[in-house]
């Protein structure tokens, strides 16, 4: 019987801020997102960004992986690179990747998953700390609200790229080599 610490955080916050409430609005509010907004990222040319350029001013879906060396997380961003352009566009939402290496590796590791969206390093893994991450997450977020939050318990426990997509109102892709079968 697996015990409640065990089990991952997937809390799925809200999904649309149109016509929501004052109060909603409110709890949507994420304020270790204010804390962590100064912090600097490098993007593989090195060129320094703040954290919360990344999603203040759009929705964002926000990747933090272990490593570049964590087998798992190469290839939950090998699955994010088959996600089209034209529908994160469509959706207006940014994928971003962070992991904690040198902006050096950054390329190579694009090279090897295929990933062709953002990717982004935080070095000093002030974010991590400051968003009390201990183990992987995944975000969507616009400006300080969090839509949606999932934490790894495990190095196997990724959410689901189906729905994060689906959480942040981008058209989901198939990933599966059978047929799908549509009910109707």
């Amino acid at each position: 019987m697996a015990s409640e610490s065990s089990t991952p955080v997937t809390q799925q916050i809200g999904r649309n801020m149109e016509g929501g409430s004052a109060e909603l609005c409110t709890s949507l509010y994420h304020p270790d997102l204010e804390l962590a907004a100064g912090c600097l990222l490098r993007d593989r040319s090195g060129r320094s960004f703040q954290f919360g350029d990344l999603y203040r001013d759009s929705k964002a879906i926000i990747v933090f992986v272990r490593n570049f060396l964590c087998y798992t997380c190469k290839e939950y961003v090998e699955d994010l690179a088959k996600i089209p352009k034209s529908f994160l566009e469509k959706a207006d939402v940014r994928l971003i990747v962070i992991g904690q290496s040198s902006y050096l590796h950054i390329q190579q590791f694009c090279s090897l998953t295929g990933y062709p969206h953002e990717m982004y390093v935080n070095t000093d893994r002030d974010i991590y700390t400051k968003l009390g991450m201990k183990k992987g997450e995944t975000s969507t977020s616009s400006g300080n609200r969090v839509h949606f939050l999932h934490r790894d318990m495990n190095r196997y426990n990724h959410v689901p790229i189906s729905s994060l997509l689906r959480y942040a109102g981008v058209q989901t892709i198939y990933f599966g080599n059978k047929p799908q079968i549509l009910e109707v």
